[in-house]
């Protein structure tokens, strides 16, 4: 098959494929006589239809399934030998809807080729890019301390009211004299938050309060009017809700406090391996180093998108080849072109970057095996895990689970991308001059 390549210019080309009989003949004859092997015509035996007779009533079909598999081949084939930098898939050019494909015959196919600009992406240690060192204050750590230790906590009962308690008891509404009202609103085991009331004035009525006492206050002021919660404390109607403006008394019967769980091996073993940390201390220290990593990853992911701004911006705009290519994601959207124009600029703008991605990851020599994608998925399921407070997971679980996800492309596509961009923020850190900044978390938090 002779195949050939036309440049319109530096983005648009024609690729022509001229197939001959030469090319197909072969093909073609092999595949009549398989096909009369397995196809029933009455009055023959299955495997006995004469393939003249096959060829008569089934040969154009046959001919053009064989010469379009040739032409899928052959033109793949010339773009991957003469590496054509191309956008997309070809396309086929509106001649080709007019060729007749006759036994015999030499049948030109022209298709247009959407071109990569051409640009070489340049980096050395005289460019220098933002690197963002996180610090960990003790706040932090002593704040991931308690959250383990409230998973390990119970609820105590106590005689005096500090803020987080919960006070259970009796309401009832009076009236403006302070006299229960009656008929009015009467209610055992009424449970109430005091910290969450939206009025401060209304939270000091219970500071210090004991087991037995009766507070006075006001629900309607202490919840800001809002009808449900008015009506889930009062056990009243929402419609009612608003109507209870004045003062009520408080019976306190029960206060309730969360006690976090002890800072021992029990729970040293459930947030790390068993035996690995054998202290407060000890503990203490992994949570901040523990923090710290989670940071490192979060600036290295920064890092990504600050080089990719860099290098963006250092290359400067490209030029893209837009009929084709809007063409080409018509042809991927289901033709709905208005959907193509919406996303036109972005999907562009994420061309640009794989295309410079592409050349950074050559320049740099990164590589991806196995084991990089096998453990990036090892750290993608720790991470899911983690989600849900599940840190601590048996390796036989993490390795089950990879195993479910390493059987679906989409995700095994996912952990390439992922690892390459894990290895090349690694090998970019030591092409360029990292201008290293020391940030609070608040602040490096709001550059996301």
């Amino acid at each position: 098959m002779n195949i050939s390549l036309t440049k319109a210019d530096a983005l648009n080309a024609t690729l022509t494929a001229v197939v001959e009989p030469a090319d197909y003949e072969e093909k073609v004859a092999k595949a009549i006589k398989d096909f009369s092997k397995q196809v029933k015509m009455p009055g023959f035996r299955q495997g006995h239809v004469p393939a003249g007779l096959i060829k008569k009533q089934y040969g154009p079909s046959i001919l053009g399934e064989e010469v379009n598999k040739l032409l899928q081949e052959n033109l793949y084939n010339y773009i991957r030998e003469n590496k054509v930098q191309m956008l997309g898939d070809p396309l086929p050019t509106e001649a080709n809807n007019h060729i007749e494909l006759v036994d015999g015959g030499t049948f030109t196919f022209t298709f247009d080729l959407a071109l990569a600009p051409e640009f070489k992406v340049e980096l050395s240690k005289k460019d220098k890019v933002d690197y963002y060192e996180v610090e960990v204050s003790d706040e932090m750590v002593n704040n991931q301390v308690q959250m383990y230790r409230q998973r390990g906590g119970n609820y105590e009962k106590v005689d005096s009211y500090e803020e987080n308690d919960m006070v259970k008891g009796v309401i009832v509404e009076l009236d403006k004299k302070g006299a229960a009202v009656e008929g009015g609103v009467n209610a055992e085991g009424v449970v109430m938050l005091p910290k969450y009331f939206k009025n401060d004035d209304q939270k000091k009525l219970f500071a210090a309060a004991k087991t037995g006492e009766t507070v006075k206050f006001n629900p309607f002021k202490a919840y800001d009017g809002s009808e449900a919660e008015l009506a889930s404390l009062l056990k009243v109607e929402k419609e009612k809700a608003a109507e209870y403006k004045g003062d009520f008394n408080f019976e306190i019967k029960e206060i309730t406090r969360y006690v976090p769980g002890p800072l021992n091996q029990e729970l040293f073993d459930q947030v790390f391996p068993k035996g690995t940390v054998k202290s407060a201390e000890e503990f203490t220290a992994k949570i901040k180093e523990q923090i710290a990593d989670q940071f490192k990853k979060d600036a290295d992911y920064k890092f990504l998108l600050d080089m990719r701004k860099y290098v963006t911006e250092k290359v400067g705009k490209l030029e893209f080849p837009d009929e084709k290519l809007k063409r080409i994601m018509l042809a991927n959207a289901n033709n709905d072109a208005k959907k193509v124009e919406e996303n036109y600029d972005k999907s562009i703008e994420e061309l640009a970057w794989h295309l410079m991605k592409e050349q950074l990851v050559e320049m740099t020599g990164v590589k991806v095996e196995d084991q990089d994608v096998l453990e990036m998925g090892r750290e993608v399921t720790r991470m899911q895990f983690a989600q849900y407070g599940m840190l601590n997971i048996p390796e036989e679980y993490i390795e089950n689970s990879v195993k479910e996800m390493l059987k679906k492309r989409e995700t095994v596509d996912n952990l390439i991308d992922r690892a390459i961009e894990l290895k090349l923020g690694v090998a970019l850190k030591e092409m360029v001059t990292l201008n290293k900044k020391s940030v609070k978390a608040e602040e490096f938090n709001k550059m996301f």
